[in-house]
């Protein structure tokens, strides 16, 4: 079952509020996505810290509903 990018972006945004969330479907078949989430709240965390949290934020969906998610985050 595909997992439509604006469910990915509202999950991130749940949880990261202060998150500015791009998502872009790279294969056109709801599996495959890459995602930039920038937010305040990651400065000063490593960049691994920064994708646990995000991956957290996706609630177990990672390797289910979500195939494949390629990220970048950063803190402006």
């Amino acid at each position: 079952m595909a997992m439509p990018a604006s469910e990915i972006e509202a999950l991130i945004k749940a949880a990261i509020p202060d998150a500015v969330v791009t998502v872009e479907d790279l294969a056109g078949d709801g599996d495959h996505y890459a995602a930039s989430v920038v937010a305040e709240s990651f400065r000063g965390l490593s960049r691994v810290r920064q994708h646990q949290i995000v991956y957290a934020a996706l609630r177990g969906r990672m390797g289910g509903e979500l195939h494949a998610l390629a990220l970048q985050t950063s803190a402006p």
